[in-house]
C-alpha cells in the first residue's frame, strides 16, 4: 500500500506535471485540462477536511502562480472539491471507507464507481472554474460546450492519475 512519503512524493510530482501541462499544452478555448480534482480526491482519508482544503488552496495557488495567467482561479475552484471530498467518497464508496480510514481503488470498487466519483469531483471543479473564468461574459452555449469537452478530457486524465495515486491491493 502506498503510504506517507510515497504519496507525498507522487502528489508533488503530479503537481509539477500539472504546472508543465498548463504551461506547454494549450488546448484552445473549449478545454481546460487539470489533474487537480483527482489528486485531491485521492488524498488519504486520514487527512482532515480542513487540512485538505489548505492543501488544495496551496496546490491551486502554486499552479496559478507558476502557470496560469489568472491568480486564484485554480485555488478557488479546488477548495470546494476538497470540501466535498468526504461526501463524494461517502456517496459512492460508503461510510465504511471513511470509518476505517481506508482508501479506495479500482480493484475494490471497480471502474464504474471510481469514474462516477471522479466525474463528480471534476464537475464541481469545472463549475467553479468556468463561472470564475467567464464571469458572466460568455454565452450559455459556450459555457456548456466548455464544460462538456473539459469534463470528458479531464475524466480520462483523472483515471490515469487515480490509478497512480491509489494503492494496488494485489501486492
Amino acid at each position: 500500500m502506498k503510504t506517507g512519503g510515497n504519496f507525498t512524493f507522487l502528489y508533488c510530482l503530479m503537481l509539477v506535471c500539472q504546472i508543465v501541462l498548463c504551461n506547454f499544452s494549450p488546448f484552445g478555448p473549449y478545454i481546460v485540462l487539470t489533474m487537480l480534482p483527482a489528486m485531491i480526491l485521492c488524498m488519504p482519508l486520514s487527512i482532515s477536511t480542513i487540512s485538505c482544503m489548505f492543501i488544495a488552496f496551496g496546490s491551486g495557488l502554486a499552479v496559478d502562480w507558476l502557470s496560469e495567467g489568472l491568480i486564484g482561479i485554480n485555488a478557488a475552484s479546488l477548495v470546494p472539491v476538497a470540501l466535498a471530498r468526504k461526501s463524494i467518497v461517502k456517496m459512492f464508496f460508503g461510510e465504511d471507507l471513511i470509518t476505517r480510514g481506508d482508501s479506495f481503488s479500482f480493484n475494490k470498487f471497480g471502474t464504474a464507481k471510481v469514474s462516477a466519483a471522479l466525474m463528480s469531483a471534476i464537475a464541481i471543479f469545472l463549475l467553479f472554474y468556468i463561472m470564475l473564468d467567464g464571469a458572466g461574459t460568455r454565452p450559455m452555449w459556450f459555457n456548456l460546450a466548455y464544460f462538456g469537452a473539459s469534463l470528458v478530457c479531464n475524466w480520462l486524465l483523472a483515471l490515469l492519475v487515480t490509478h497512480l495515486l491509489t494503492p494496488d491491493d494485489r501486492k
